[in-house]
């Protein structure tokens, strides 16, 4: 491992890399770029189909020469129609409250927003239910990955027990010490403890205090630290804490590689770590995202309450949908709406990087931080 041997650790080993760096991403190249850095890529695959994921997974595979990667799945513990194991699009769609539908349209007539070009689809939202994830799963499983992820909840016996038939870890996140626990107690190899800090889905809890209680609570089960995580500095402070690795995602939004809508990209670049807020408005959970008209609509006392997952989901895809095809449009109602998940280190994402020098940075700096502590030990 050269001059970064030191950080080998029982993460690496489990993921056979060369830096506990891992990092989420929807996008592809992201993923690619930093397993191929020597990090460990984890292809968020949510809102894939299944003949998408196979096709992103084959290219992975093809870019980076088999290095090793991973795949992120929502496996919510409970959801709307979480009791029928089979939802659909019409399903989920006839249970949205015509008030609900009538707030979207009203947001959309007074910002301007273009209406979608006929034939062109909007998606569907967040898969969420057995019969949509089944599918992810047996592609994820049909490809050489090395690490599967259970996000919002602990992971279901049937995705351990396959995990262990495939040789496959599996990790969960969670933001608080009980939800590490469950994790623990469902089978999870590796758990991953967010911090509120994080973007996406996330608790309250802070990093700096979850972290130790985690380790702690969860021991001898391997913990990685998430939440405020873009540099080697919070990469140093998280493993003095007992994390044997880090979880990242924001950092990798204002990449060169990472497909983030334009518009919302160079929002991040200008945002302040306190232009973020927690909002159930895009999936129905609480998630970090960057605070804009969207989110400020609604905030409005007026407002109704958001819908619980999958059904908020649903009921934003086609707006959100709209929203980014013609936010980039000069003067568009649609630029002032247009949001998406990121965490507090926004404030810190002011230069595009490319995903290669963001790890190859993350670990000179840890270096540094390191050796710096290690020289006021001497002292």
């Amino acid at each position: 491992m050269g001059q970064y041997g030191v950080m080998m650790n029982r993460v690496c080993e489990m993921l056979d890399v060369e830096f506990p760096i891992l990092a989420f991403s929807h996008c592809r190249d992201v993923v690619a770029a930093v397993s191929k850095a020597g990090g460990f890529g984890v292809l968020g695959a949510t809102a894939h189909s299944p003949d998408r994921l196979d096709q992103d997974l084959t290219w992975i595979e093809d870019e980076t020469g088999g290095k090793p990667y991973g795949v992120d799945l929502l496996l919510p513990a409970k959801y709307i129609g979480s009791d029928d194991a089979h939802v659909d699009k019409a399903a989920v769609t006839a249970l949205l409250p015509p008030e609900h539908r009538q707030f979207i349209d009203d947001i959309m007539a007074r910002y301007d927003v273009p209406s979608m070009p006929e034939g062109e689809s909007a998606g569907q939202g967040l898969t969420v239910a057995p019969n949509q994830t089944d599918p992810l799963l047996d592609v994820s499983f049909a490809h050489p990955i090395t690490l599967i992820a259970s996000a919002l909840g602990p992971p279901p016996p049937y995705l351990i027990e396959r995990a262990k038939e495939e040789n496959v870890a599996v990790a969960a996140l969670g933001g608080s010490p009980v939800h590490a626990e469950r994790h623990a107690s469902a089978g999870a190899d590796l758990i991953v403890a967010q911090g509120g800090e994080a973007g996406g889905h996330t608790g309250e809890i802070g990093t700096m205090v979850l972290i130790p209680e985690v380790v702690d609570r969860v021991a001898p089960i391997p913990v990685v630290a998430a939440g405020g995580i873009g540099g080697g500095r919070q990469m140093a402070a998280a493993m003095a804490l007992g994390a044997e690795g880090v979880w990242t995602g924001s950092v990798w939004l204002t990449t060169q590689e990472a497909e983030t809508d334009p518009v919302v990209k160079e929002k991040f670049l200008a945002a302040n770590c306190w232009d973020t807020l927690r909002s159930r408005s895009l999936t129905g959970k609480p998630a970090r995202m960057l605070r804009t008209a969207w989110t400020d609509e609604w905030e409005r006392d007026d407002s109704p309450a958001p819908l619980g997952m999958p059904l908020q989901s649903a009921l934003v895809a086609e707006a959100q949908a709209r929203i980014h095809r013609t936010a980039h449009r000069t003067g568009s109602g649609s630029e002032e709406l247009d949001t998406y998940f990121v965490g507090q280190i926004v404030g810190s994402m002011n230069q595009v990087k490319s995903a290669t020098q963001v790890v190859l940075d993350m670990v000179d700096e840890y270096i540094d931080a390191c050796e710096r502590m290690r020289h006021l030990i001497g002292e």
